[in-house]
């Protein structure tokens, strides 16, 4: 049990096991809950590899923003609550399965379990996957026991960080942990098989009818970091779920608006980094999120 500030929500709100959460924004207790643990085949080409990532799905969010893919597990209290002990039993059974790495999506809420399951190294690199929006003081609880930071950069517009997230100071909170993040783990690196083994990826999913707000989320990016400092992920997955019945975010990205951003960040002068092509937007790339996928 303990009070809980650890994410910029600062909701100072008391964490007990499952059974008493939905007290705080993410409506989580101390101890982890999870969604699915199993190989990944949908990261970057550096995270899956030929392997696949093994990826667990942590249940509850810090944003719960209203477009979420993941929506199942994001709010609500969906999941299986396990001990630390047990997580770290989860990471051996990826391990034995040929994961490239240890992948953690969505696990801001639940860093403090997090950080005592890497008391020990692991013979793989460890992915850090959150929607970026983190408190620097959280983030130094990680520092030595992550490799790979792969964080979300939503927003330059904050109005729109409002209006999806509830998440008012977004931007200024996102970057400020983005350069905490590359001030861990330094440049990147990947090894002769193309697999990456430590660095920061930045990923920015664009949003149909916000074309602006992915401009200068790039600009932001390019102003921030040089040549073969970090990789950009710009993503075009944008798939509308039924939260999504508000303007622009009840479609998907049009062919326009997916080449006029590609041709801005090539002008952009980025080079290191990867663009989904438009054909991702499909609800194929949701994981299933069922208790009878957690470790075979």
């Amino acid at each position: 049990m303990y009070i809980c500030n650890d994410c910029p929500r600062k909701c100072n709100k008391e964490r007990k096991a499952l059974t008493d959460s939905g007290k705080g924004f993410c409506r989580m207790g101390e101890n982890p809950v999870i969604a699915r643990a199993d190989l990944h085949f949908w990261e970057e080409p550096p995270i899956s590899g030929t392997n696949g990532s093994g990826t667990v799905f942590f249940s509850g969010c810090n944003l719960q923003c209203i477009y979420c893919q993941n929506r199942k597990i994001s709010r609500g209290k969906f999941g299986k609550e396990i001990t630390v002990e047990e997580l770290k039993e989860i990471y051996k059974e990826l391990i034995k399965k040929g994961a490239h790495n240890i992948n953690l999506v969505t696990g801001t809420h639940f860093i403090k379990a997090i950080a005592e399951s890497f008391e020990e190294p692991l013979p793989v690199p460890v992915v850090y996957n959150c929607g970026g929006y983190e408190t620097i003081e959280a983030l130094r609880k990680l520092e030595g026991k992550i490799d790979i930071y792969l964080p979300d950069l939503k927003y330059f517009d904050n109005t729109l960080a409002i209006k999806y997230s509830n998440a008012p100071d977004y931007f200024s909170v996102a970057t400020s942990a983005i350069k905490e993040m590359y001030r861990q783990v330094g440049k990147y690196q990947i090894d002769e098989n193309g697999i990456m083994k430590k660095g920061v990826i930045i990923r920015h999913l664009i949003l149909p009818g916000q074309l602006e707000n992915t401009k200068r989320v790039i600009d932001w990016v390019k102003d921030s970091f040089n040549e073969g400092e970090i990789l950009f992920s710009l993503m075009s997955q944008f798939t509308p779920t039924p939260d999504c019945n508000c303007d622009s975010l009840s479609r998907r990205l049009t062919q326009e608006e997916y080449d006029e951003v590609e041709d801005y960040l090539l002008k952009s002068g980025i080079e290191d980094g990867f663009m989904q092509e438009l054909s991702s937007a499909s609800e194929e790339y949701v994981p299933p999120f069922e208790i009878g996928t957690y470790i075979e």
